[in-house]
């Protein structure tokens, strides 16, 4: 295994890791304003029909409570 030195260990990380800005090149609260702003997100198709699926099964199967509470 090789010994290197702190400066070495340095120097190979000044190499590897980039700079940071620590200026921000926009203003970000009209970023946050429009987000805000935007609309809300909705459930796909997907989402209702496992919803619906889960509602029948626990009504065909009312035990099925225990079971999905069980898994959460």
């Amino acid at each position: 295994m090789t010994n290197y030195t702190d400066e070495e260990i340095q120097r190979l990380l000044k190499e590897v890791i980039p700079r940071v800005d620590r200026e921000l090149r926009q203003d970000l609260w009209p970023a946050m304003l429009r987000r805000l702003e935007a609309p809300r997100c909705y459930l796909p198709w997907y989402d209702w029909a496992l919803i619906g699926t889960l509602g029948c099964w626990l009504v065909i199967f009312p035990k099925g409570i225990l079971h999905l509470l069980y898994h959460l």
